[in-house]
């Protein structure tokens, strides 16, 4: 069984997430979603909550599952028979990045590969920080995010006081 992990912090999930995950469970076997700690950002929700908001968008994929995790990605997937990372890169920036991390973790676990998968056209502009920025603006938020969590999205901006009128 092929089973592929794809990590981020998910904070929240966005189309362009979405469209990853859906392209990559056509690949694998099993996609499991991690919800993964990132140090250098303060997240809007919870990982909980995003789990949750996560959840509700991957209803669809029969074959993709959402877990969270606080260690490291090699760690979590050695113990679930994971092989593959997937990260969805929208622009060359992205793969500056992402490419270091994926020789990190190629030293910590040879048997690790990273397939990287470029962004639909539509979606390379998409980030969740600009998803955030937008809903504070109380913008049109349904070309970014899916139809299950806009209300999710709206609520938390308000709820946070975070709104600008």
């Amino acid at each position: 069984m092929s089973i592929a992990v794809y990590p981020g912090s998910f904070d929240p999930i966005t189309l362009g997430h979405l469209n990853i995950i859906r392209r990559a469970s056509a690949l694998f076997d099993e996609i499991i979603v991690c919800v993964m700690v990132n140090s250098s950002k303060r997240p809007l929700f919870n990982r909980a909550e995003r789990v949750e908001l996560i959840k509700r968008t991957i209803a669809r994929f029969p074959n993709v599952r959402v877990e969270s995790s606080e260690e490291l990605v090699v760690k979590f997937m050695k113990d679930r028979g994971a092989k593959v990372i997937i990260k969805g890169l929208r622009a060359v920036s992205d793969f500056d990045r992402e490419f270091q991390i994926a020789l990190v973790n190629g030293k910590l676990d040879k048997s690790i590969e990273t397939l990287f998968m470029p962004s639909s056209e539509k979606y390379t502009y998409l980030s969740s920080t600009a998803v955030k920025e937008m809903a504070r603006y109380g913008a049109n938020l349904s070309t970014f995010v899916p139809k299950e969590i806009i209300e999710d999205v709206i609520k938390k901006v308000e709820s946070e006081g975070l709104m600008i009128r």
